[in-house]
């Protein structure tokens, strides 16, 4: 197994730890006045989602971890799960709900996402940062809310994600949603 000295360490990294993957968020190198240097990491595990702190000796060696991030076609739900598409090779995989977690809401027919593989094993689906989605319900907007500033009123997207959107989104319009906050971003002009 390949491995990565702390000095080399960074965001985004996959690594392994306890026989676990976790995906690398901070870095915090700490030289103390008296003794030897460390790092300070905060590492999030990519299958349960619990995010750790640990230190490392500086010049201690991590495992890297047997990470495979492929983009693939969402095909079709089943009952048990989601068939996605590799595009090159047309190679289909079903991936099952506890694997898909909170991205449930996002996945929509005929749309590309990352696919996570650990050691060959689908752990996790990742929606693009930004999609464009249909408003499928909201309550109409009052006219005269605007007062106290950005007024914002909840709204159902087509793939079923609960949003905030401003009260001059109307039932059926396009609108473009940051995957990662749930926020809307603007509207899609068609």
């Amino acid at each position: 197994m390949a491995q990565i000295s702390t000095n080399e360490l960074r965001s985004g990294l996959k690594v392994e730890v306890d026989g676990q993957p976790y995906n690398l968020v901070s870095n915090e190198f700490v030289k103390p006045g008296k003794g030897q240097a460390f790092n300070r990491v905060k590492l999030k595990n990519l299958i349960t989602g619990r995010v750790i702190e640990r230190t490392y000796k500086s010049g201690d060696k991590l495992d890297v971890a047997d990470i495979v991030e492929s983009k693939m076609r969402m095909l079709y739900k089943e009952a048990d799960g989601i068939i996605f598409m590799e595009e090159s090779t047309y190679e289909q995989i079903k991936i099952t709900f506890d694997h898909i977690g909170d991205s449930n809401q996002w996945l929509m027919e005929d749309k590309l996402y990352d696919i996570v593989f650990y050691k060959g094993q689908p752990i996790a689906v990742e929606p693009p940062t930004f999609m464009e989605m249909k408003i499928t319900e909201t309550a109409p907007g009052v006219r005269g809310d605007t007062a106290s500033g950005r007024v914002l009123k909840p709204a159902i997207t087509e793939s079923g994600a609960k949003i905030q959107v401003p009260i001059f989104i109307e039932q059926g319009e396009l609108v473009k949603v940051d995957t990662r906050t749930c926020e809307y971003v603007s509207r899609v002009s068609s």
